[in-house]
């Protein structure tokens, strides 16, 4: 077990008052990070890329089914230009979210990775979290050195709420300069504190010329059956076939027991041109087999997002799609960046339902609230029937301002099953320019996180420090009240202007993806 490197003692960071960072104007908001809290000189030095100390990014949080006051949240902490961070942070708030005591997994060097553990790699990449049904939180990340093929998928647990982590166990290893794995996600079953459930991608050719059709991406698994204390060997549940991958697995648990992995699949890897689908595989039998075909939910008609003024690029959950489960009634929700409502012009947020498991979908429809302004990066989550998604958009930037980007953090709720959404800003506006830049652009997280919290949700997620280029992003919380949106200012959609609004039905306009894209 590792040692919290920062005490339960409760960090002022915890209640924003570091002096340095005025939290934004919004009842409740919660900073859980700060400073950085890794060694001088734990970085391998003759790192290719540019590292931002201090700057968290793409943070995650799970909720312990047996008291909503008990939360963990993970992130990358001290992101790189060009991949991955130093290592890997979390937090564990025994009080709903207001305070949060920090420390961090044996992942990398700087984290506590040596040779002992093997775990000694130069950075770590892609947190995710979860609570088992006897409330053990069970942690995943990948560590990879820059300089080299080596990369391991791993998983830890904690045996005390989340303050301190065991040792790494390898899920897999990779030590092949022709293959990569990127974009893990782990699932605890809420029915048996046993199963806990493991998927990633893993890309084949990567030294294959950009025109060749051999390069393959499938969706790989492996699950515990003692709760973390042994894993099986990892195998392929999935696989699109050559000239094709899949992106973004994530694995939701539904009521009858049934499993459902969202994913991304691209195709057409060596043309210019990439059509993406959002898609599932279900499993009937806690992981053992998985469909043979997958399901598509929609065409992926993401453009991406650019700074408007400079046209550089804001790296955003473009190709990572979120999924969440409605415990009482099974309903599946998915929600994803997409531009089919501004007839490609812009990207914004949707959402498709399921009623049957996974079987059959309905059509899109649009979650953001501002349909003339790019939105990005969706979270999900269900509060007792009601339907969550926070995500980021830039109607608040100010187009005559020409050195900064402003991004706000939106929280729509949706009381009829995903139609109609009423929307509240939770964050912001903070400028985005600001973040960590890396070689896709201005980069808070390829995800951001939330959860449902009794009738209400608790998000998790990025804010900058404007200006401040030695500490350029923290993460937040912000604990909501029981119903969920009491208190927050919202327009319904009757009484926003009509160019803010129309497109809700518009007809899909294909959009296909350009580009292969690694995540971490």
């Amino acid at each position: 077990m590792i040692r919290t490197l920062l005490p339960v003692a409760l960090l002022l960071l915890a209640c924003g008052h570091d002096g340095a960072h005025p939290l934004p104007s919004f009842p409740g908001l919660t900073r859980v990070t700060g400073a950085s809290p890794f060694a001088q000189g734990c970085v391998t030095a003759g790192q290719a890329g540019t590292n931002f100390p201090a700057a968290e990014v793409e943070p995650f949080v799970a909720i312990d089914p047996r008291d909503a006051r008990h939360l963990v949240g993970v992130w990358q902490q001290d992101r790189w230009s060009n991949g991955g961070s130093n290592g890997l942070g979390s937090g564990a708030s025994f009080d709903g979210g207001k305070t949060w005591a920090t420390g961090f997994a044996h992942f990398s060097n700087c984290s506590g990775g040596n040779a002992a553990n093997r775990a000694n790699f130069q950075r770590a990449s892609d947190p995710w979290v979860t609570f088992g049904a006897d409330s053990t939180p069970h942690q995943i990340g990948f560590g990879f050195d820059k300089g080299d093929a080596r990369a391991a998928m791993m998983a830890v647990r904690s045996a005390d709420g989340g303050r301190t982590w065991t040792e790494p166990l390898f899920l897999f290893e990779e030590t092949n300069d022709d293959t990569a794995i990127d974009k893990e996600s782990i699932t605890a079953d809420p029915s048996d504190p046993n199963l806990v459930y493991a998927i990633w991608d893993r890309l084949t050719g990567l030294l294959l010329p950009a025109n060749s059709p051999n390069a393959t991406g499938p969706a790989w698994f492996t699950r515990t059956t003692d709760g973390g204390k042994s894993w099986e060997p990892a195998r392929v549940i999935f696989d699109p076939g050559p000239n094709a991958q899949t992106l973004g697995n994530v694995i939701v648990v539904l009521p009858s027991g049934t499993l459902i992995d969202v994913l991304t699949i691209v195709t057409q890897l060596n043309q210019q041109s990439q059509p993406a689908s959002v898609a599932v595989l279900r499993s009937t039998d806690k992981g053992q087999t998985w469909s043979s075909k997958a399901v598509t939910i929609a065409d992926e008609t993401s453009q991406g997002v650019k700074d408007p003024k400079n046209s550089i690029g804001v790296r955003t959950g473009d190709i990572v799609p979120a999924i969440a489960v409605d415990p009482q009634s099974g309903a599946l929700y998915v929600a994803w960046e997409d531009s089919r409502f501004s007839s490609g012009a812009r990207d914004g947020i949707v959402l498709s339902k399921s009623t049957d498991e996974g079987v059959n979908w309905s059509a899109p429809v649009r979650v953001n609230g501002v349909l003339a302004t790019q939105a990005f990066t969706p979270s999900l989550a269900v509060a007792q029937g009601k339907v969550g998604v926070t995500y980021s958009d830039l109607r608040n930037d100010n187009p005559a301002d020409s050195t900064h980007l402003l991004a706000t953090v939106w929280l729509a709720v949706s009381s009829d099953g995903g139609a109609h959404f009423q929307e509240s800003a939770i964050g912001g506006p903070f400028d985005i320019r600001n973040a960590p830049r890396t070689a896709d652009g201005y980069f808070t997280g390829d995800y951001q996180g939330l959860v449902a919290s009794g009738a209400g949700f608790l998000p998790f997620f990025v804010l900058g420090n404007d200006g401040d280029t030695a500490n350029r992003t923290d993460v937040f919380a912000r604990p909501l009240p029981a119903s969920g949106v009491a208190g927050l200012s919202s327009l319904p959609e009757a009484l926003l202007p009509p160019a803010l609004t129309a497109g809700r039905g518009l007809a899909l306009q294909q959009a296909p993806r350009t580009g292969l894209r690694r995540v971490y």
